[in-house]
């Protein structure tokens, strides 16, 4: 009697669950869009810290946390983007993805929102058009994304939101964000056009790896468990995109890179809903008792990752087709702002929210539909398209999905197994090891067409696949190919005796040929 043989249950992992076309990201990014402008309704709307502040003390919030998802999914997508991509196409999709829609953003907020605030709060655009900080400077200083001035003209001082800051307060202040987008997206350009994205993914694991280890540093530096990284100043300035502060740059570029790591090595990530239950505790934990740079950052960026393949697919379309996404984002701010000027407080807090939604939608609809929709669809016309469409290359296609394996009964395994054996013989020379191969791959039956060729496959350099070698390069006939025919020739009667086979095994005693599968597990 031989004891059967236990494996451990394996997790799936992220490579099984996730879909490029069925997946959650776009419904995530567009609750976090609207994650930001929730948060932003307690600063602007009535001069308030942003919820979560005060639980987590002081080391984070609603709309910081939206951002830390932002950045892990486009760690993520941008990622998988330049795996499929040449550098060219990669750095054509990016700049159609941002730069059509931020300038139609700061047209509008310039030349649109701003004269109306200024007719609103002055009564004429005296002095608008001349301010040392008017609406060309403001589309001149932000126009490459660098975000360098926010107020328009002096504009927005008297909102909720500008007697906080004590003065002029910004009309987009979310779109801060942007130029680390751009900094990480050529972080991924360097490392797609010198190859280590595809041929050394362990470069993105180093990269990520550093840069926990030096906010690990800062955490252990703070004066308190609960207290956020100290702040080292400012990165920079980089010619065209301007300063970035230290500890930003480093939290948002651990939680990109975590994203693009994600997707390096998503075969060996498990998920699984109880360790998502696990992270989703250590989150919450680390936010109220402290330590959630060190350990709730990377316990997020796992939870964001199972909630985009484990909502219901039903919800891919969103996101897909017509993404607001961005739309939403950009102009949030402006919308909250000028709903301030005009005293949608009245409404209370839940009215003002609803009133910021419904109009950051009113302008992210037609941002799609005649802005990002339009330009999205020249990324196939941009750099390198005449030599796709002439040799009929494009992006490179999904891999289909893992299918789980079907496990037939005992009999069909036994055969499939022997076929195996024979295909992975050891190549052997000499016409006496092609026959035995071919006599045991009869007897089976199950064996597909061919599969006795395979052990006279090679014969020799320069031969033809089954041909006979040169009589100078024969080799002397080895026991080996006698063996194979003589052990096929003794299991193969087990392989007509399925129902038999089976009635031994549902009385408890093991079959011989239960051997060869054995052994084969």
């Amino acid at each position: 009697m031989y004891g059967v043989r236990t494996h451990p249950r394996r997790l799936p992992t992220l490579a099984e669950r996730y879909s490029a076309r069925q997946n959650a990201f776009g419904v995530l990014r567009l609750l976090l869009a609207g994650g930001v402008i929730v948060a932003h309704s307690w600063p602007l709307g009535f001069g308030l810290p942003s919820p979560g502040h005060a639980f987590s003390s002081g080391q984070s919030d609603l709309s910081t946390l939206s951002v830390y998802g932002f950045f892990f999914i486009a760690g993520f997508l941008i990622t998988e983007s330049g795996l499929r991509s040449s550098l060219r196409q990669y750095l054509w999709a990016r700049f159609l993805r941002i730069f059509p829609g931020l300038w139609v953003c700061l047209l509008v907020t310039a030349f649109g929102l701003a004269p109306l605030v200024a007719l609103y709060e002055r009564g004429s655009l005296d002095g608008f058009w001349s301010h040392p900080e008017g609406p060309f400077d403001y589309l001149t200083t932000n126009w490459l994304a660098s975000m360098e001035q926010f107020p328009i003209s002096g504009l927005l001082a008297e909102t909720p939101f500008g007697q906080v800051v004590g003065g002029p307060s910004a009309f987009a202040g979310s779109l801060w964000t942007l130029r680390y987008d751009l900094a990480f997206y050529a972080v991924i350009a360097v490392l797609l056009g010198t190859g280590l994205l595809r041929r050394t993914p362990r470069a993105v694991l180093l990269l990520a790896v550093g840069c926990y280890l030096l906010l690990l540093r800062d955490v252990l530096a703070a004066p308190t468990w609960t207290a956020r990284p100290p702040a080292h100043g400012a990165v920079g300035p980089i010619p065209l995109i301007g300063s970035f502060a230290a500890d930003w740059m480093l939290q948002l570029g651990f939680l990109f890179l975590l994203g693009a790591v994600a997707r390096l090595y998503a075969h060996r990530i498990p998920l699984h809903g109880a360790m998502a239950a696990v992270a989703a505790t250590l989150v919450v934990a680390t936010l109220w008792r402290g330590g959630f740079f060190a350990l709730g950052l990377p316990a997020y960026g796992y939870l964001v990752l199972y909630l985009a393949v484990a909502l219901p697919r039903r919800l891919a379309w969103l996101g897909q087709g017509r993404d607001y996404t961005y739309g939403v984002y950009i102009y949030g701010f402006p919308v909250q702002q000028v709903l301030a000027l005009l005293g949608a407080q009245r409404f209370g807090l839940a009215g003002y929210i609803l009133l910021s939604l419904l109009g950051a939608l009113l302008f992210a609809i037609p941002s799609w539909h005649l802005v990002e929709g339009p330009a999205s669809r020249w990324k196939r016309r941009g750099p390198g398209a005449t030599y796709r469409r002439r040799h009929g290359v494009g992006d490179r296609p999904e891999p289909p999905a893992p299918q789980p394996r079907p496990v037939p009964d005992t009999g069909a395994r036994t055969a499939a197994v022997q076929v195996a054996a024979v295909q992975a013989a050891p190549v052997q020379h000499g016409a006496a090891q092609a026959v035995a191969a071919e006599a045991g791959a009869a007897q089976i039956g199950a064996a597909p067409a061919g599969v006795g060729r395979v052990a006279g496959e090679r014969t020799d350099r320069g031969s033809r696949p089954g041909s006979r070698p040169p009589a100078r390069h024969r080799r002397p006939a080895r026991p080996a190919g006698a063996l194979l025919a003589r052990y096929l020739r003794r299991r193969t009667p087990a392989l007509t005796a399925g129902p038999t086979h089976r009635a031994v095994r549902a009385a408890g005693e093991r079959p011989e040929a239960d051997t060869v599968t054995d052994g084969a597990r």
